[in-house]
C-alpha cells in the first residue's frame, strides 16, 4: 500500500511504500527519486552521512614521529584529551561531507575509568595478530543516500576490561588465539545495554535519530547517554587565515552552533537533559604537562561526568557539546530518546530557531524512511533469495554505506609541520610517503574498515565500489574516478596504494572494476568509461616501466596485496642478487591490458578513435600472455603457474609454491565476437595478419569456436583451453584449493608437505595455515597462507563465468576433482558462489560458519542475526578472521547473492 509524505517545503513529496508493499508496485521509488536528485544536482541526499571514521588515534596522518611509530606517537589513550589534526572519530556518527561538524554517540555505564566514546581495540603494536577491535557494534541497515540508517552496540554494564584486553593479548603468541571481549565474561548472564540508533532523514540536512537502549539484563541499571555535537578544529594549527573558530552554545536541550561555512546547526533532543560543553582542543597538561589553549579542553566532559571534574564551561559554551540523559532503565525493558539534527539557517547563521518536532511529525518520517528502504532493498534484492540470505546482502550492503569515510590528508602540509606546532624531524622529509607530496585528499571515500582500515586501499576499493554500484552506480563511479584524478594519482602515473605506504604496489584492478560498473550501470556512460580509460593508459604505462625491469613483458610487483604468500617477503629486497618474476603479477597486467582492450572495443564503436588503441592493447596482451611460457612461469609437469627467481647469474629458480598466485592468470580473459570484429574491421584485420605473421602466439588468441548466437566467436586467454582444464583440475580438488567454503589461498597439499627454499644462507619456507598468521610477515595482522578471501574468489568466480559464456555446456570438467561428477564451468561458478554464501547464512544446525566456536553469536537471539563481514575466513571451517568487524571487500557477498538468485533471462522465441 502506499502513502504520501509531506516533505519540506523545499522538497517534493513523494510516495512512500509500507512493509507489505510488493518490489513491482507501480509507484515511484522513493530512494531511486533522491538518488536521481543527487546525481542531477537538484538536492544533495549525500551531502550528510555516516562520514564520522571509528578510529582517528593510531593512523598515519595523525603520527609525526620521526620512524614513523603511529600506534605510539597517537595512542587509544591520548584520544579523549588530544585534538585529532585531519579528521575526527566516534561512535554511530555522522557529519557532512566536509566534517564542519560531526555528531555521535557517547555512554557511560557508571563503572568505566572512561566514557565510551570511540570503540576500544589493540594497536598494530599490542594483538598478537595485529590491530584489532575489542568492541561489538553492527551496520543493521542503511540506503544509499543515508536516508535510513540503523547501527547497533552492546555494551557490557560491568566495567569494560581495557587492561585485561590489553594484559592478556600481550602474552599470546602468534599460534595462540587472540583473547577477545567475549572471553572476558562481560556479556555473561546478559548483563549488557543492547543500544540502537536509527537515523531517518527529513531532507537532506534534517535528520531524526532515534536511540533505543535496552537493558538486556536481570536487575535494573543505569545508563548515561551523552549525544556529541562538535567542530572538527581547524583553527589550532597556526595556519595563515584559518584561526577563526566556531561557537556552539547549550541551553536546554539544545545544541546550537554556528559556523562560517556551515551555517547554524542545531542539535534538539527530548526530556530533559543537560547541557554540557567544552572545546575541541588539546589538554596539553594532561598529556605533557605544558598550558594549553582551553581552560575547558577536550576531554571536559568526560572529566565532569565519570569524575565530577569542574571541566565544563560554566557558561555554556564552546566548541564541542553534549546533552547529557541520565537514563534509568528495568530489567528487560527500554528507553529511547528522540533527537533531531538540522541545518537550520545558511551561512553566516540566523536568529534562534523554532523547537524542533519531535512528535507526530517525526515519527512520520521515520516510518516513511524505513518503509522506503524495504521498497527500495526489495527492488535490489531477488525474490529468489532467502530471507536469510536477504538479510546478508541487506547488511552486507549496509556495511559499504557506513564504510564510507571522511579522508583529509594534505601530504605536503603533513610532511612540513605546521606553523603552530612542534616541526616534525627532519627526517620525515625523507622517510614514509615523501615521494607524495602532491597529494591532497579531502573526500568521502569508501574504506576497507573504518576501524581497522581506516584509509582507503586501492584495490579494496575497487572491488568495494562493484558492490556499490548494485544501490548507487553513481557514487560508485565517482570514487573510481577519484584515485585518478590529479590530486591522488602520482605525476608518473601511479595509483596511490594505502596510506601507510602510499608508494607501495596494489594489483591494477581497477580497469577491470571500472568495466563491471559501466556494465552493472546498463552499460551507457562512455564519458565515465572515457575518462577512466584516459588515466588508466598512464598507469599502464607505469607498470610496463616499472615493473618490468628485464622487458621481456614478465611483471614484479612486489607483494600486490596477498602479503605473505610467498615464502619472503616479496615487496623487500631480495635475499639473493636478482628478480622475482611473478606469476600474479603477469597474470594481473595480461588480465588489465584485456580490461583496456575491453574499453577501446566499447569506446569504438562510438568514437572510431579508440580502434588504435584496441589494437594496440589486443597485442600487448598477447605478448605478455605468451611470454609467461617463453619466460617459465607454466610449469606444465605441474600444470601450475609458479614465481621464477632469475638470479644474476641468469639461472633461475622456480619457488614451486601452488598458492593463489597461480590460479589468477586464468583471470585473464575475454571474448572477441564476430560483431565486435565486423564493427572494428581494423582489430579483425590485425588480428588476422598476428596469427598469419606471429603463430607463436596463436595458443593465447587463436581458440575460436561458434557462439550461442550461430557466429563464431574468439577466445583470448593467458591460459589455453588444454591449460585451464589441468588448472581447474588443481583448483577445484579438495585436498588442494577447494573448500566447503570457497577456494583457499594455499593448496592444502602443503599441510603435509611445506615448501622451503634456500637462498643466501636462510631457509624461507611456506606452510598450510588456515587460520591467523603464525608469522610476523606484514605484521601478521593477515594470511593469504590457507584462509578463503572473498575478492581472489570473486575474480575467479567471474572468470568461470568468462570462460563459460565462451565454451557453453561442451565444456564439462569434474567437480570436485576426482568425484566422477561432471559440471559446465557455469555450474562450478554457481555452486562456489553458494559455498561462499554459505559463510555467512545458517547451516542445518542453525549455525553460521563465520562464528566458529563463539556460542554466543551463534546461538543467542539478540546476537545470532546481527552479521559481521570479516576480512577473511578460516580455509576448512569457514570461521571469520582478520579485520572481524570488516565490510569492505567481504560485501562482495551480496553480489554474489543477487547474482546467483538473478530471475533467468526470457525464455529465446522460437517460430
Amino acid at each position: 500500500m502506499a502513502a504520501v509524505v509531506k516533505y519540506p517545503d523545499d522538497v517534493q513529496d513523494v510516495l512512500v511504500f509500507t512493509d507489505s508493499s510488493p518490489s513491482d508496485a507501480p509507484f515511484p521509488d522513493a530512494e531511486r527519486l533522491r538518488l536521481a536528485q543527487a546525481d542531477a544536482g537538484e538536492q544533495d541526499w549525500r551531502a550528510w552521512g555516516p562520514y564520522l571514521s571509528e578510529r582517528a588515534w593510531g593512523t598515519v596522518r595523525e603520527d609525526y614521529s620521526e620512524h614513523g611509530t603511529a600506534w605510539d606517537y597517537f595512542p587509544h589513550d591520548h584520544a579523549r584529551s588530544r585534538a585529532y589534526r585531519w579528521n575526527e572519530d566516534g561512535m554511530a556518527g555522522v557529519c557532512d561531507d566536509r566534517q564542519t561538524f560531526c555528531f555521535a554517540l557517547a555512554l557511560w555505564n557508571g563503572h568505566d575509568p572512561i566514557l565510551k566514546e570511540r570503540m576500544f581495540g589493540l594497536g598494530g603494536d599490542g594483538g598478537n595478530h595485529g590491530e584489532d577491535a575489542k568492541d561489538y557494534w553492527w551496520y543493521e541497515d542503511s540506503t544509499p543516500t543515508h536516508s535510513w540508517m540503523r547501527w547497533r552496540y552492546h555494551y557490557p554494564q560491568a566495567a569494560f576490561p581495557y587492561d585485561e584486553l590489553v594484559a592478556v593479548n600481550a602474552l599470546r603468541g602468534r599460534d595462540e588465539t587472540e583473547y577477545e571481549l567475549v572471553d572476558t565474561g562481560v556479556f555473561d548472564d546478559d548483563r549488557y545495554w543492547a543500544v540502537t540508533v536509527d537515523y531517518a532523514k527529513a531532507s537532506p540536512t534534517d535528520m531524526c535519530i532515534l536511540v533505543t537502549v535496552a537493558n538486556r539484563g536481570d536487575e535494573a541499571a543505569t545508563l548515561h547517554v551523552l549525544p556529541h555535537l562538535w567542530f572538527r578544529n581547524t583553527w589550532a594549527w597556526g595556519l595563515p587565515g584559518a584561526d577563526r573558530v566556531p561557537k556552539l552554545v547549550g541551553k536546554g536541550s539544545r545544541l546550537l552552533g554556528e559556523h562560517w561555512v556551515l551555517g547554524q546547526v542545531l542539535l534538539e533532543g527530548d526530556g530533559d537533559p543537560t547541557p554540557l560543553l567544552c572545546d575541541n582542543d588539546t589538554n596539553a597538561e594532561r598529556l605533557w604537562g605544558l598550558p594549553g589553549r582551553s581552560p575547558y579542553p577536550k576531554d571536559g566532559i568526560n572529566d565532569h561526568v565519570v569524575a565530577g571534574a569542574a571541566t565544563v564551561n560554566p557558561a555554556g559554551e564552546g566548541t564541542k557539546g553534549a546533552l547529557h540523559y541520565v537514563l534509568d532503565v528495568p530489567a528487560g525493558g527500554q528507553r529511547q530518546i528522540r533527537l533531531r539534527l538540522t541545518r537550520t539557517a545558511p551561512p553566516p547563521g540566523g536568529a534562534t530557531p523554532p523547537r524542533s518536532d519531535l512528535g507526530a511529525g517525526f515519527d512520520a518520517v521515520v516510518w516513511a524512511r524505513r518503509a522506503e528502504a524495504n521498497h527500495f532493498f526489495a527492488g535490489v534484492i531477488p525474490a529468489a533469495a532467502s530471507a536469510d540470505e536477504a538479510l546478508v546482502a541487506r547488511q552486507a550492503i549496509a556495511g559499504l554505506m557506513w564504510g564510507k569515510q571522511f579522508y583529509h590528508f594534505d601530504v605536503k602540509r603533513w610532511l612540513e609541520g605546521d606553523p603552530g606546532s612542534t616541526p616534525p624531524p627532519a627526517g620525515r622529509r625523507h622517510g614514509r610517503n615523501s615521494a607524495w607530496w602532491h597529494m591532497t585528499s579531502f573526500d568521502v571515500i569508501s574504506m576497507p574498515d573504518p576501524w581497522e582500515y581506516p584509509w582507503y586501499a586501492a584495490w579494496d576499493l575497487a572491488f568495494h565500489c562493484v558492490s556499490i554500484a548494485r544501490v548507487d552506480p553513481g557514487f560508485a563511479k565517482e570514487q573510481l574516478l577519484l584515485l585518478l584524478r590529479e590530486w591522488y594519482l602520482h605525476p608518473n602515473g601511479q595509483i596511490p596504494a594505502y596510506e601507510w605506504a602510499f608508494g607501495d604496489v596494489n594489483p591494477p584492478v581497477h580497469a577491470w572494476a571500472a568495466l563491471k560498473v559501466f556494465e552493472i550501470d546498463g552499460s551507457r556512460d562512455h564519458e565515465f568509461l572515457a575518462r577512466v580509460m584516459h588515466k588508466l593508459l598512464l598507469n599502464f604505462t607505469w607498470w610496463v616501466n616499472r615493473k618490468d625491469t628485464g622487458g621481456n613483458n614478465v611483471f614484479e610487483g612486489g607483494f600486490l596485496g596477498l602479503d605473505n604468500v610467498g615464502p619472503f617477503d616479496r615487496s623487500a629486497a631480495l635475499p639473493v642478487a636478482g628478480v622475482l618474476e611473478q606469476s600474479d603479477g603477469t597474470g594481473w597486467m595480461a588480465m588489465y591490458a584485456l580490461n583496456l582492450l575491453d574499453m577501446a572495443i566499447v569506446l569504438a564503436e562510438h568514437d572510431r578513435a579508440y580502434v588504435d588503441t584496441a589494437t594496440k592493447f589486443f597485442e600487448h596482451f598477447a605478448y605478455i600472455a605468451a611470454a609467461a611460457y617463453e619466460q617459465g612461469l607454466w610449469d606444465d609437469e605441474d600444470a601450475f603457474f609458479y614465481d621464477v627467481l632469475r638470479l644474476a647469474d641468469g639461472s633461475k629458480v622456480p619457488l614451486k609454491v601452488r598458492s593463489v598466485v597461480g590460479l589468477l592468470p586464468l583471470a585473464a580473459t575475454t571474448r572477441l565476437t564476430a560483431r565486435t570484429l565486423h564493427r572494428l574491421p581494423e582489430l579483425g584485420a590485425r588480428l588476422r595478419w598476428f596469427l598469419s605473421q606471429r603463430p607463436e602466439y596463436a595458443a593465447v588468441i587463436g581458440t575460436r569456436r561458434i557462439g550461442p548466437d550461430g557466429r563464431q566467436q574468439r577466445l583470448l586467454s593467458m591460459v589455453a583451453p588444454e591449460q585451464v582444464v589441468r588448472l581447474l583440475a588443481r583448483m577445484l580438488d579438495p585436498d588442494e584449493f577447494l573448500s566447503e567454503y570457497g577456494l583457499r589461498t594455499l593448496s592444502r597439499a602443503h599441510l603435509d608437505e611445506p615448501f622451503s627454499v634456500t637462498l643466501g644462507g636462510h631457509e624461507f619456507s611456506v606452510g598450510y595455515e588456515p587460520a591467523e598468521s603464525t608469522s610476523g610477515l606484514f605484521g601478521g595482522n593477515s594470511n593469504w597462507r590457507g584462509p578463503i578471501w572473498m575478492p581472489t574468489n570473486f575474480l575467479l568466480i567471474s572468470a568461470l563465468r568468462d570462460y563459460a559464456a565462451f565454451f557453453g555446456d561442451d565444456l564439462q570438467v569434474e567437480y570436485p576433482t576426482r568425484s566422477g561428477r561432471k559440471c559446465t564451468l557455469e555450474q562450478i561458478a554457481d555452486d562456489l558462489s553458494a559455498r561462499l554464501i554459505s559463510l555467512f547464512t545458517r547451516d542445518g544446525w542453525g549455525r553460521r560458519p563465520i562464528y566458529g566456536a563463539a556460542q554466543l553469536f551463534q546461538t543467542h537471539p539478540d546476537w545470532r542475526d546481527l552479521i559481521c563481514f570479516p576480512e577473511y575466513f578460516h580455509g576448512d571451517n569457514g570461521a571469520g578472521l582478520g579485520a572481524w568487524h570488516q565490510t569492505g571487500w567481504t560485501a562482495l557477498v551480496a553480489d554474489l547473492i543477487l547474482t546467483l538468485r538473478r530471475e533467468p533471462p526470457p525464455a529465446a522465441k522460437t517460430g
